[in-house]
């Protein structure tokens, strides 16, 4: 029994931690496991988009019904981030999301395995559904746990540095589809059948997972923990009501119609090479896929280098500008010049999710859980932009590669449009004081890079530098 009382999940969340302080050093274990966790659901997001267009061919279904799969997927995760495992997170602590995460991604998998098997897309959603509620959970608590375990001036490159495993699990992911699973079989029952022992090796993996988790001691922040950390650096806006968080607010609705926006590009990719490219099978279009994720994980590395040097709010208000200006092409162009133009889009993109959740939750104070559920609920449009992509394309007509017609090129006006939206977030957390000046307390505090204290001895408070850490000189 006393295992069981060591490892208790539940913690009061009025009463400090230090968590919130912790150094660099100290924080390097319970990060490094909840990375595994990002690897994980960009494993899955990038199976996904694969099963996309194979269920488009295989089950001789439109784009507009293979699309229900990001529906389901994404229109999981505000139930869990506003809903059940935001309560969690508030009652019981990030340990215990964490778990409850993972549970449900093991018991969505298991579903997932009959469901491809009887080649039932109706089951199949289900189980992605499922899957869906557990990795939404997950979101909820890695996340905002990435932004406050540690330095809060590194905070952006700490999510940015994790969220880049994210993306080599959506490389592993098209590539293990494309060599392994379509590569004999093209888009026949056997390449369903061949997908299933994925999702059964993913079940047994993320339920032992969730052992090691309820096993290993990580460090809990709680809301004390939060509101003192925005009390020290006098970035605090947690005074007012949480309904009047209008940053908040902002972001999340950012992270709406971006995450909308990159989620329909990537579950767009195969069908606007395959319609843009002669003689591109899905395969092949598949490990372009490959590619364009393997240039997105890149672009986060590119991302967090900068980061040393530049405020996260000017890199971040780049890369988003840059989304816009490299989508556009895409519309009009035809070949390598079109894809080329989203390989572009992808790098770019790199940096904007983990971005958006780590600038929203700066100054939240003892609002940090709920906020984080708020932000990560605008996933959700990952839910609603892919099918009105997917719509405009149907409504193209046929696709004719030789003379240019490509629906889903066209269709590409439709993130464009969202990515407009999401801009106008970069431009606010640059350029309104209300936004800029929250951000920049926040990113030069000291709190965990320089530790104050008392010598017990001699009574005088001295400063202790956070166990060999690189002070990077206060940035441009």
């Amino acid at each position: 029994m006393a295992i069981f009382k060591k490892n208790a999940l539940k913690h009061r969340d009025d009463q400090r931690t230090n968590a919130a302080e912790l150094t660099l050093r100290q924080s390097i274990l319970p990060l490094s496991l909840v990375t595994i966790l990002f690897f994980l659901w960009g494993f899955s997001y990038g199976l996904l988009d694969t099963l996309n267009k194979h269920f488009q061919v295989t089950l001789n279904i439109t784009r507009a019904r293979s699309s229900g799969l990001q529906a389901a997927y994404f229109g999981a995760y505000p139930l869990a981030s506003l809903g059940h495992a935001n309560w969690i997170l508030r009652h019981y602590g990030y340990k215990a999301v964490f778990i409850w995460g993972l549970f449900l991604y093991g018991v969505g998998s298991l579903i997932a395995w009959p469901c491809l098997l009887r080649r039932s897309f109706g089951g199949f959603c289900a189980a992605i559904f499922v899957i869906g509620n557990g990795l939404g959970s997950l979101e909820t608590a890695a996340n905002p746990y990435l932004t406050v375990c540690g330095p809060p001036r590194y905070a952006e490159i700490r999510i940015n540095v994790a969220q880049a495993f994210n993306g080599i699990g959506t490389v592993v992911a098209p590539v293990l589809a494309s060599y392994v699973f379509f590569k004999n079989t093209e888009d026949n029952v056997d390449s369903m059948k061949n997908v299933q022992w994925t999702y059964l090796a993913t079940a047994v993996f993320v339920f032992l997972l969730a052992g090691v988790f309820y096993l290993t001691p990580i460090p809990e922040i709680t809301d004390a923990d939060m509101a003192f950390q925005a009390e020290e650096t006098h970035a605090g806006t947690d005074q007012k009501p949480f309904i009047k968080q209008y940053r908040l607010f902002h972001a999340a609705f950012a992270q709406f119609c971006y995450t909308g926006a990159q989620v329909a590009i990537a579950g767009a990719f195969i069908n606007y090479v395959t319609e843009t490219r002669l003689n591109t099978t899905p395969s092949d279009a598949a490990r372009f896929l490959a590619g364009a994720q393997g240039v997105f994980a890149f672009g986060r590395f590119v991302g967090v280098f900068l980061m040393n040097y530049i405020r996260p709010r000017w890199v971040f208000l780049g890369f988003m500008t840059s989304c816009i200006v490299f989508i556009a092409p895409a519309i009009t162009q035809r070949g390598n010049i079109g894809m080329s133009m989203l390989y572009v889009t992808l790098f770019f993109e790199s940096i904007i999710f983990p971005t958006i959740v780590a600038l929203g939750m700066r100054g939240l104070g003892k609002y940090s859980k709920r906020g984080s559920g708020v932000i990560v609920g605008g996933v959700c449009g990952g839910a609603v932009v892919p099918p009105l992509l997917f719509v405009a394309a149907d409504h193209q007509g046929a696709v004719d590669v030789a003379r240019g017609k490509a629906p889903t090129a066209f269709a590409m006006v439709v993130p464009l449009a969202f990515f407009v939206v999401a801009w106008s977030y970069s431009l606010c957390v640059n350029f309104v004081p209300q936004y800029r000046d929250v951000m920049d307390r926040l990113g030069d505090a000291d709190i965990g890079v320089v530790n104050k204290r008392k010598d017990e001895e001699g009574g005088v408070e001295t400063g202790v530098v956070g166990e060999k850490a690189e002070v990077v000189e206060k940035r441009v």
